[in-house]
C-alpha cells in the first residue's frame, strides 16, 4: 500500500489555500517526498511528519516552485546539533541535479553539506531509468517541460502503483509511465481555454489517463485561473474514470486496483 498525502496542490503563485506542488508517499518504512517548493516543510508538519523522517527526496525538475525549499530543507536537516539528522537519506532527480546542488553549495557552503549522510542519485534525461529499494521501485521517464523534467512511477512491494507526472506537456512518455497505474497524480495547471506551453490542461490530462488506462486520476498543480472555470467538465470530455481534485493535506491510500 502507498499512502499519498498532497502537501501542495498549487504553483509558484502565493496562496493561503494551496502551497507549491509537493507530494508525500509512504510505503513500508519509507517516506518519499516529491518536490519541495514554498510551504512544503510546514505542510509536512501539518501532516504529522518531520523532515528527519523523510528517506528520499525526488525532484521532478529544477524550477523554483518545485525546488525552492531544498536549501532550507538541507539546512534544517543539519542544524541545530541537538536536532540534526543522523541517518542517511537520498536526494534524487534528473541529470543536472548535482549541478543544482553545487550552485546551492556556492551560495550556502558548509551550512548544507552533509557528506556522511546525504546521497544523490541522478536519473537519465535520455530515456527510462530505475532505482531499486527494499520497500519500493521507482521508474522514471523524461517529461516535456524543461531539460531536467522527469516523471516518477512508484511500485510498492504489494504491487500498488502511484505515478507523479511533475510538470509536462502532452507526452507519450507519461502515458507509458502511467500505464495501468492505480493512481496518476497529474499536473493540470490551467484550463483548456488558456493552456500554457509545457503544461497540461484538464482535457489533455484526461486523454493521457484514458490512453494509459489508469484506475484513478488525481489532478493537481492548479494556477488560480483554474478556480474560474469548470475544470471537471473539461476533464470529463476525455476521461470517464474516478477523478479527484487535489487539496492541500488530502490523504489517499493506494492499493492494487483501487484508491481509497
Amino acid at each position: 500500500m502507498i499512502r499519498v498525502t498532497i502537501l501542495g496542490s498549487g504553483t509558484g503563485v502565493p496562496s493561503l489555500e494551496r502551497s507549491a506542488c509537493s507530494v508525500l508517499m509512504r510505503t513500508g518504512s519509507r517516506k518519499l517526498l516529491f518536490d519541495l517548493g514554498a510551504g512544503t516543510m510546514r505542510r509536512l508538519l501539518e501532516a504529522g511528519v518531520s523532515i528527519w523522517e523523510i528517506t528520499h527526496v525526488f525532484i521532478s525538475h529544477h524550477h523554483p516552485d518545485h525546488t525552492g525549499e531544498l536549501a532550507s530543507f538541507l539546512f534544517a536537516t543539519k542544524y541545530p546539533e541537538e536536532y540534526r539528522r543522523r541517518t542517511a537519506f537520498t536526494v534524487a532527480g534528473a541529470e543536472g541535479l548535482l549541478r543544482l546542488y553545487d550552485g546551492l553549495r556556492q551560495a550556502f557552503g558548509n551550512w548544507i553539506e552533509m557528506e556522511e549522510i546525504l546521497h544523490f542519485r541522478e536519473f537519465s534525461t535520455a530515456g527510462p531509468d530505475v532505482m531499486e529499494d527494499e520497500e519500493f521501485e521507482t521508474e522514471t521517464l523524461p517529461m516535456r517541460h524543461i531539460e531536467s523534467s522527469v516523471g516518477y512511477r512508484v511500485t510498492a512491494r504489494d504491487g500498488s502503483v502511484a505515478v507523479y507526472s511533475g510538470d509536462t506537456d502532452y507526452s507519450d512518455n507519461l502515458i507509458e509511465l502511467a500505464r495501468n497505474a492505480d493512481l496518476l497524480i497529474c499536473e493540470s495547471s490551467l484550463p483548456d481555454e488558456i493552456k500554457a506551453e509545457g503544461h497540461l490542461t484538464p482535457s489533455i490530462a484526461g486523454t493521457i489517463a484514458t490512453r494509459a488506462d489508469v484506475k484513478t486520476l488525481l489532478l493537481t498543480h492548479f494556477y488560480p485561473e483554474s478556480d474560474r472555470f469548470d475544470i471537471e467538465s473539461e476533464c470529463r470530455q476525455t476521461y470517464a474514470g474516478p477523478l479527484i481534485f487535489a487539496r492541500d493535506l488530502m490523504e489517499l491510500d493506494v492499493f492494487p486496483g483501487r484508491v481509497m
